[in-house]
Formats: C-alpha cells, structure tokens, sequence
C-alpha cells in the first residue's frame, strides 16, 4: 500500500472541488481483507487468517474515541469493493450513532450483479461463492437475506438494498467497466478472444456487443426498480464505460463532470443527503450521454 494518497473528489477538503462535504471529518479506511470487511475465519493448514468483520469493528471503535460518537452527521461512503462494504455494513454503520444523528450511506460501483457471463457461465457467482466459503462470510451477512437466500446470493447487492433500513444512494456506470471485464466477458469465459477487443475499448464493441451490454444495463435497472421506489433512497446510473466516480475529481466535480439532467454527480449527492430534493436519476441508453469520461485500456 502506498504510505501517501491524495484526497480527491468526495474527499477533497476544498470547497471549489466539493461543495457540500469539503468541510467534514474525512477517513479512508484501507481494504485489506479481501472480503468487504466480512469475513472471519481461518484455515491453519494453509495458515490463512480473514479477519475483515473484526477489522471493521476495531476501525469503527477507534473511530468513536476519537469522537466520531459525537457526530451530528454522518454518511459511509466507497467505491467498488469499498461500495459493496458500504452495502453490507450500513445499517450497522446506522446504529453506532444516537437517534439524532442524520447517518447515510453511499455506494460507488459497488452494485455487482448476479448475472450469466458472455458463455453463460457464472463467472462472478462463482467468484463471490469462493470468497464467501473461504471467508466465512454467512454469520456477517444481513439475516433478513440469510433466512430466505444463499449466503452467496446474499453478498449480491441487488438482494440487499431493497431491505436496507438506512438510506441508500448508489452511483454506478450503466457499462461498468469493472463488470464487463471481470464478469462479463473475462478470458476465462471467452477463450477465442471475441470480446477481447470490446472489452477494453467500447469504441470496437460490434453492434451485437452493444446489443449485449445494454441487457447488462436493463438487468441493473430492475436491480434498483424496487429499491428506487423509497422516497429515502437515491440514485445515479450513467450510461457510461467507467468504474467508481466518487472519488476521482474529474468525475466528482469538475467543470467538464459526467452530469444527468445537468447535475454532477456531488450535486446529485449533496441534494440528497441534504434532503434538498428527491434524486433518482437514470441516464438514457449508450451513446447518448457525451458527458461520460469513459475508460479505455490498451
């Protein structure tokens, strides 16, 4: 891990590169579990340790002897991994606080889904279940889940948010590029190479792809439909290619951000957690938005 890292976007501590959170306690919490701060187990035989829920705690109870108990405000935030924590731990996060705290959460790119890869195998379900035995993940993970669902199906936030107590908002790119490199269409499950090109440029996608791509955006649009409906609840789905938007500043608040309806991204969240307006916005389909800063690889 990098000893230094600067302090962008929905960290940053100025007020011209972030509105409404620049004047806020701030804190990084590192991810190094592995799990999403969820798992506690271990194998002695390999000399493995998980150890992320007990991490969690112990970052939380240092955190409220430094004063956080004491906050007025309060709002969990992360991206990717880091989002799908946020998800995971956000009721929880809700009840280390007294009843007049206002405590909320957001999750950047952390809205995996549970969905077939280009062969129609399971790529990503297979990944999660791995990480989830592994790590001894089911005791950690919310019980309104467990009581009907898998414990794998249970580390799906689609199975989630719609139960969640806290208010929730979710930024995430329509065409996460994180997704459709690792979930999607990984080499493991294009072995000739079709999508090889696709996937690191959505620029050579063939119209079939395309195709393809939006009924990954149609399937994470019925992921938040219910969850949408709550008054508490936000949103932010780009049709963008990109990964984690909160924390780099050109895609938080800058003078060229990715916008829907003319907000960024800060906007839409500073209106929701200040409970300025109602945010729920929904970018039309691929390729419409010209405001997308979107990934390319080589």
């Amino acid at each position: 891990m990098e000893k230094q890292i600067q302090f962008t976007g929905i960290l940053s501590n100025k007020a011209q590169e972030n509105p409404d959170f620049f004047n806020w306690n701030r804190v990084k919490l590192r991810y190094c579990d592995g799990g999403s701060f969820s798992g506690d187990s271990q194998n002695k035989a390999a000399r493995l340790q998980f150890r992320g829920e007990k991490i969690w705690r112990a970052a939380m109870d240092d955190l409220k002897a430094k004063g956080m108990r004491n906050a007025k405000q309060a709002l969990l935030s992360g991206c990717s991994a880091g989002g799908l924590a946020v998800i995971l731990r956000c009721d929880e996060f809700r009840n280390l606080f007294s009843g007049w705290t206002r405590v909320k959460c957001l999750s950047d790119a952390g809205l995996f889904l549970d969905t077939p890869d280009v062969s129609g195998g399971h790529t990503i379900r297979n990944l999660y279940n791995g990480v989830v035995q592994l790590q001894g993940v089911k005791n950690n993970l919310p019980h309104l889940c467990t009581n009907h669902l898998n414990p794998t199906s249970c580390f799906f936030p689609q199975n989630l948010i719609s139960q969640m107590k806290t208010p929730l908002f979710i930024v995430n790119a329509a065409y996460d590029i994180w997704q459709i490199q690792s979930s999607i269409a990984p080499p493991s499950a294009d072995p000739s190479g079709y999508w090889h090109e696709c996937r690191l440029n959505h620029g050579r996608c063939t119209p079939a792809q395309i195709r393809f791509l939006q009924g990954f955006r149609n399937q994470m649009l019925r992921a938040v439909s219910g969850f949408s409906n709550s008054k508490k609840n936000g949103l932010f789905i780009n049709s963008c290619f990109a990964h984690c938007q909160t924390e780099r500043q050109d895609t938080w608040f800058a003078d060229d951000s990715p916008v829907i309806h003319k907000k960024a991204v800060a906007i839409a969240v500073g209106d929701w957690y200040f409970d300025r307006a109602e945010v729920k916005l929904i970018d039309c389909p691929y390729p419409c938005d010209r405001s997308c800063h979107n990934l390319v690889f080589r």
